[in-house]
């Protein structure tokens, strides 16, 4: 991109802006970026809140507590509010917007990441939902039987009715169709604006790895389904006995998951290294043969495309969201389940040509992502709610 390539974006932003009265924009999410747990979800709130600011708009992030870090800080040109506990933060915040603690807005983005911050119910004026995905079977992954029960229910039953006239903002368009297909929201007020690629992420020159090397990336947690991904890879050491495998990403699951390594005596060759600063990320992707993934969830799945952006294909689960992160058969392959993964990455690892022309692909389908349009798409939704409302 170039410079004048990204004045010109920011204006647009700025005029998007302007014309709908959005001076200053308040975001409330569950987490922040500077969170131990924080994810895709963070990344994408605070990539649009530091380009909106960017483009003159006042800008505040209200989340919980983050470890180690002040409860008022400014981030690339917004504002970010880290006050109240992992479920405080949804009283708190409510609470705070109602007698405008941190000022007024012109505008409000709620965050939904599991429990939503019910704000049909306390906000006024402008305002729009990100709901990335449906949690489903998340529940019972992460909570005791009972909680999990009223998590589900507060998602299938009482939000569908509370959040009925809302605004919603969702990854993809498989996502969407779930949301008003299975939980019966209105397809008129379900956008779909998917999340954009860094530009950091680019082929480079770096060759790829003279071995066989997957690489997974993402927080250590059940959703995920890394214990799926390493019988996967074990089973697929059988056939490349070459195989590298490196899963990124911090999470409480870290120990079960060095402890099924270890039972499988695979420590040699199937690493867990933690987060990684960015250009080691861009790097490992570079030389990776294959991006994989067995996550049960996802509302997009941004790995996916930042590999892409390097020119590696996926091998992943046929899930929503993946389902639109990947182009079948041209950026890589969806697959069902654990023995789908062992077998379309032996596919993929055993071909050249099919590597070769899944890598073309990958390039060609993560470069129509950014996160200018990302940035763009959601202002957009949030100006013609403005304008619905002056109506």
């Amino acid at each position: 991109m170039t410079v004048v390539d990204r004045t010109e974006e920011i204006a647009k932003l700025g005029d998007i802006a302007a014309g709908a009265g959005l001076r200053r924009i308040h975001l409330v999410s569950w987490r922040d970026l500077d969170d131990v747990e924080a994810g895709g979800s963070e990344v994408h709130a605070a990539t649009i809140a530091k380009l909106w600011s960017e483009a003159g708009i006042e800008v505040l992030l209200r989340t919980s507590y983050a470890q180690g870090h002040p409860p008022l800080a400014r981030r690339d040109g917004y504002e970010v509010v880290r006050k109240g506990g992992r479920y405080l933060i949804f009283p708190r915040a409510a609470v705070n917007e109602v007698i405008h603690r941190y000022g007024r807005r012109d505008g409000l983005v709620e965050i939904w990441n599991g429990m939503p911050f019910f704000s049909p119910l306390w906000a006024t004026g402008p305002r729009v939902v990100f709901l990335h995905h449906v949690h489903a079977e998340m529940w019972q992954m992460v909570l005791p039987p009972r909680l999990a029960a009223m998590g589900d229910a507060v998602e299938r039953r009482v939000a569908p009715l509370l959040y009925r006239r809302s605004r919603i903002i969702t990854l993809s368009r498989s996502s969407k169709n779930e949301l008003v297909d299975e939980l019966g929201y209105r397809a008129d007020r379900v956008d779909v604006v998917p999340p954009g690629v860094d530009p950091a992420f680019t082929p480079g020159t770096s060759p790829k790895s003279e071995h066989p090397l997957v690489v997974a990336a993402g927080r250590l947690v059940p959703v995920k389904r890394y214990d799926v991904l390493i019988e996967a890879l074990v089973a697929l050491k059988e056939r490349q006995p070459a195989l590298e495998a490196v899963l990124v990403g911090e999470g409480y699951d870290r120990q079960p998951l060095t402890a099924l390594i270890a039972r499988h005596e695979a420590a040699s060759w199937l690493h867990l290294p933690g987060r990684l600063p960015l250009p080691e990320l861009i790097e490992l992707y570079r030389r990776a043969w294959v991006l994989t993934s067995a996550s049960a969830r996802e509302g997009w799945g941004m790995t996916i495309t930042e590999a892409a952006a390097c020119g590696t294909p996926a091998v992943v689960t046929d899930i929503n969201g993946h389902a639109d992160a990947v182009s079948p058969g041209r950026s890589g392959l969806l697959v069902q389940g654990g023995p789908g993964l062992t077998e379309g990455l032996d596919t993929v690892l055993s071909d050249h040509a099919l590597r070769a022309r899944l890598s073309e692909g990958a390039l060609a389908h993560a470069a129509t992502f950014t996160w200018a349009a990302t940035a763009a798409g959601t202002l957009q939704a949030l100006a013609e709610e403005a304008r619905r409302k002056r109506r």
